[in-house]
């Protein structure tokens, strides 16, 4: 990770650790590397945005440093994350910026930037911006006409993009009860024009964002409400997406979390029959359900997995030619339809699959085992230096390895820095609940005295 970006954009408290003279700072120096080799025209950046109250002030910021540095801009407004990757290579745009911190509270705000193919930047390219932003020299600003202007054509886009995600059913979607929890984020946004397009009985929960309720207490971080509405109100399933809708997770009719895991498991399994699935293959990451592997050897899916993260998921599946990919957490990537995750395409996806297959959802989801699995996360106070520090600790590592050991094959431990929050993340799985949880609590107990003596 470099100083300003990490696995997944710029992200910070807005005030606080990320301002709006960064912002401006960013747009130009983004105006000015992704533009290197453009000779015969102005470059074009699109730019999308979540629904935090702080959005409109580092659109504004951007968009400055973007036309200073001779860069047009065209603003979509609110929408899904995927939908700026959409728009960006649709319209022959050199790049992409979405302003969104995804699942993060409202407080917290982020920069993420796409090339003008609709995937993430490289890591050297990110080096080359921040270069430029901690620079001591002043950036080169242009004159008179060849100041950048913004341009008012993202509607127009953002209705592409909606065509595109309904396309992807091929109209096969049936008359399901569905329940959506849009996080009071970007789904809001898109939401009615997608779903409503097709034969459901829909019923729309946490779809009126106020600038400062994103993602707070709903959306697919916070799942257990959605769970407990659709088993009352007799739903055949509910989707949740997160603040900028590159991730959907879903309950069965009983209100059961239907994760990354077994929703990949389950359109793959269909893809499979269909010979859609390249390579017979689906790459998860490492913190994917010891279930979700059994499940895959027993099918004839052969299971590949990344390091945790989007595009390390991404970037596995570019190289060895597979189509299917994602998260536990419910970052979904079907490669031929998309570029990057996307909650809204996926749920169009897995909607389809289970419409056709004419089962009830936990029906489907049974056939794919679970091992209890516990996710903790622990917090951090000084940043990714203590975080790393803490990481290479000898105890830490020491108690680590003594705990895999006396798990041995009945289960496995991942412990790994957040690539996104103050955080230290700890993942146990073992054979029942009590010993993941035993396990989880020595661990945080260690990690906690490794941070207080830095």
């Amino acid at each position: 990770m470099g100083k300003y970006f990490g696995t997944d954009g710029i992200r910070g408290i807005v005030n606080e650790t990320l301002y709006a003279d960064l912002a401006f700072k960013v747009g130009q120096a983004a105006a000015l590397v992704l533009s290197e080799n453009k000779e015969t025209s102005r470059p074009l950046f699109t730019i999308g945005k979540d629904t935090r109250i702080s959005c409109d002030m580092l659109e504004s910021a951007i968009t400055a440093g973007l036309c200073s540095a001779g860069a047009d801009v065209m603003h979509l407004g609110v929408v899904p994350t995927p939908a700026v990757a959409f728009i960006t290579k649709d319209c022959g745009a050199d790049a992409g910026i979405v302003i969104s911190a995804s699942h993060n509270p409202y407080e917290h705000n982020g920069i993420k930037i796409f090339n003008g193919q609709g995937f993430k930047l490289r890591d050297e390219l990110e080096a080359k911006i921040e270069a430029l932003i901690d620079s001591n020299e002043p950036l080169p600003t242009k004159r008179n006409g060849d100041i950048g202007k913004v341009i008012n054509r993202g509607r127009e886009y953002v209705d592409r993009y909606v065509e595109h995600v309904v396309s992807v059913s091929e109209g096969k979607i049936g008359k399901l009860k569905v329940m959506i929890d849009c996080s009071n984020g970007a789904a809001s946004r898109t939401v009615n024009d997608i779903f409503g397009r097709f034969p459901l009985e829909l019923e729309l929960i946490k779809d009126h964002p106020d600038g400062c309720n994103i993602n707070a207490g709903c959306g697919s971080t916070h799942i257990e409400g959605l769970g407990k509405m659709v088993v009352a109100g007799g739903f055949d399933l509910g989707l949740a997406f997160d603040g900028d809708a590159d991730r959907c997770l879903a309950v069965d009719e009983n209100g059961q979390l239907i994760d990354g895991d077994k929703i990949m498991a389950i359109c793959g399994m269909d893809m499979l029959s269909k010979g859609k699935l390249r390579q017979n293959a689906i790459v998860a990451t490492v913190m994917s359900n010891i279930g979700f592997h059994e499940f895959c050897d027993k099918n004839g899916i052969e299971l590949k997995c990344a390091d945790v993260g989007d595009r390390n998921v991404l970037e596995m599946m570019q190289l060895g030619g597979f189509c299917l990919g994602g998260e536990q957490s419910g970052h979904l990537i079907f490669l031929d339809d998309a570029t990057t995750g996307d909650g809204q395409l996926a749920a169009v996806k897995f909607l389809e699959v289970v419409s056709r297959s004419g089962k009830k959802l936990s029906e489907l989801a049974n056939a794919i085992p679970t091992y209890p699995q516990i996710l903790h996360n622990i917090p951090i106070v000084g940043g990714n230096e203590v975080k790393n520090k803490i990481m290479n600790n000898e105890q830490l590592l020491e108690k680590i390895a003594l705990e895999q050991a006396a798990l041995g094959k009945r289960g496995r431990i991942l412990v790994r820095p957040s690539g996104t929050e103050a955080l230290i993340r700890v993942m146990v799985e073992a054979m029942d609940n009590a010993e993941a949880e035993r396990v989880v609590a020595v661990l945080t107990e260690c990690i906690e005295k490794c941070s207080k003596s830095f």
